[in-house]
């Protein structure tokens, strides 16, 4: 029996609210294993959670797919959900490979993408408004890439920055990047220089959604007092 309008949104928000609480888990077990760990591989346990919330996220993937109506339409438009939740560090374990950790490092981060992607529907709950809710989508994002971008950084500039002493400096190092204002710390390694231009060009999107917000609540306000 082919499922209901009703159905299919109790359907995605339940499983939404398991996916933001996946790359919660996810997102605290990384950071627990870069500013902990020992930078050269990852432990068995991380390893464990990954897959565990990339199941989740398979799940989510092939049930949503079950449920679609239009099949063939919804894996065209979702195929990268797909790709970025299947567990490649595991699948590497498992098969033997000895991956370098800067490149395990990379494949790692992929699933927080994921979990990142299920996080604006958080927002669409929390804001009704449309210009609100860009506003803080945007500000979350902005708040969440400079957060992974220093633990990036960290990881792979810790042992080869002098001016590094912590995961301290590198958030600090991530936040003067994006508001543009810029660190004494410079990056070292070709990934630490990628971020360092990634950072600034979000926060300089930032100023034309953070103007429209002002413009439009200012114009609703002074409508109001008319």
């Amino acid at each position: 029996m082919p499922l209901t309008d009703t159905s299919r949104n109790e359907i995605a928000n339940s499983l939404s609210i398991l996916k933001v609480i996946a790359g919660v888990v996810l997102l605290a077990a990384v950071s627990w294993e870069i500013i902990g760990g020992d930078h050269t591989r990852f432990s068995q346990s991380y390893l464990t959670v990954q897959l565990v919330v990339c199941i989740l996220f398979l799940c989510d993937f092939f049930v949503r797919w079950a449920a679609a109506e239009r099949k063939g339409r919804f894996f065209g438009r979702n195929i990268l959900f797909f790709l970025i939740s299947i567990p490649y560090l595991n699948i590497l374990a498992w098969s033997g490979a000895d991956l370098p950790h800067y490149w395990a490092m990379l494949i790692g981060v992929m699933p927080l993408m994921r979990a990142f992607l299920a996080l604006y529907v958080v927002v669409q709950w929390l804001v009704d408004n449309k210009i609100r809710r860009l506003f803080t989508a945007y500000i979350f994002t902005v708040v969440v890439f400079t957060y992974i971008s220093a633990l990036v950084f960290y990881d792979y500039e810790i042992f080869v920055n002098d001016k590094l002493h912590g995961f301290g400096n590198a958030l600090w190092w991530a936040w003067m990047n994006v508001t543009t204002v810029g660190a004494e710390i410079f990056a070292v390694t070709a990934i630490g220089k990628v971020i360092t231009i990634l950072l600034p060009t979000l926060g300089m999107m930032m100023f034309p959604i953070f103007t429209t917000y002002i413009l439009q609540e200012y114009t609703h306000k002074k409508e109001s007092d008319q």
